[in-house]
């Protein structure tokens, strides 16, 4: 088995407490380089991984013929330009989620992944756990029937970020609907088996973290700057007549936090978190919950599947095209709060 050289750009959190931990694990990856603009991070995140190149200028780090593939763990405004200047250096690319700051950024990623013939695989390491593959399993063996409606949830009672750049929607692109709604969206839609938005419509508010006065259970944050929603609801409409409802908040008036998705179909039902099913047999109602989970590091799941794709040349396991039909519910969500209209996802 061939090995894969990798080179990391931003070695922020997710990085050094997932990615690398994940990769030093894989008996057919090194990695060879890292990149961080804050170089005293770079060279921290080296030492500890034994990491040979470090630079603060992810182009220098592209140069290196020997890196076969990139993981880009930078801020959600920085994903496309090094994603694509990876893939046109004829790298494979592992993103952090979301795909973008929007679709359109994320739009060119997937074209240059295309156009390059390389993989591009985005981060949404929650499909890979064990209670997701479990469900996904009942899913794909018929025991829901025609999963026809969605409700999904993610939640945070008093969950604002008060470090990097989670409340600076230029940066970002948005608040809890880009940062954690993402999660529980692509887990959905990877559930139901990947059906195309049509049409969206939704309301983003923003009543609590541009105020003083508020809890912060990570501490206090800058609200005078703070310029992304608190909380967002969105009603989505699929190709295949199937709808999705979503809600996703950093700070809302609720009684506890919650991160679930609850799946109706015409032979069952489910709930993700904790998994639970339902259904009817022989005239009578029947709640089943699962009493052994495989226990599953998403985060080595994910990144085993990145590079069982580049060995055997397959599809990733989370494709570009999945995530950009995220990101295009995402913006029509966000365009129709801001338009007051439903709007049409070409």
């Amino acid at each position: 088995m061939k090995t894969i050289n990798v080179g990391i750009i931003g070695t922020g959190g997710i990085a050094v407490n997932q990615h690398m931990p994940a990769l030093e694990k894989q008996p057919d990856v090194k990695i060879v380089a890292v990149c961080d603009v804050n170089e005293e991070a770079a060279n921290r995140a080296a030492e500890r991984f034994n990491v040979s190149h470090v630079f603060t200028d992810y182009k220098k780090l592209l140069e290196m013929d020997e890196i076969d593939a990139v993981h880009v763990c930078t801020p959600n405004f920085l994903h496309m330009p090094p994603t694509v200047e990876a893939l046109n250096a004829g790298k494979h690319v592992m993103v952090e989620k979301p795909l973008a700051r929007n679709a359109i950024e994320g739009a060119q990623m997937v074209e240059a992944a295309r156009k390059n013939k390389k993989k591009l695989m985005v981060a949404q390491n929650m499909r890979f756990d064990g209670a997701s593959q479990t469900l996904k399993r009942f899913i794909d063996a018929g025991e829901l029937g025609e999963i026809y409606f969605a409700r999904v949830w993610a939640l945070r009672r008093r969950g604002i970020p008060s470090w990097g750049v989670f409340i600076d929607k230029e940066k970002q692109g948005g608040g809890p609907l880009i940062d954690i709604g993402v999660h529980i969206l692509d887990l959905t839609l990877f559930l139901m088996g990947h059906p195309k938005a049509v049409t969206c419509s939704g309301q983003a508010f923003t009543k609590i973290g541009n105020t003083p006065g508020h809890v912060g259970v990570w501490g206090p944050w800058d609200y005078k700057n703070y310029t992304v929603e608190d909380y967002a609801a969105g009603f989505v409409r699929l190709d295949n007549g199937a709808s999705i409802v979503i809600e996703s908040s950093f700070a809302a008036n609720i009684g506890e936090d919650k991160f679930c998705a609850a799946l109706l179909g015409t032979k069952g039902g489910a709930e993700t978190s904790p998994l639970r099913i339902f259904g009817e047999e022989h005239g009578t109602l029947l709640d089943i919950t699962p009493v052994h989970i495989p226990k599953v590091n998403s985060y080595e799941a994910e990144v085993r599947g990145f590079y069982d794709a580049i060995q055997n040349d397959t599809e990733p396991p989370v494709t570009g095209e999945q995530a950009l039909n995220v990101m295009k519910i995402l913006d029509g969500i966000y365009k129709s709060s801001e338009t007051g209209r439903e709007v049409v996802i070409e």
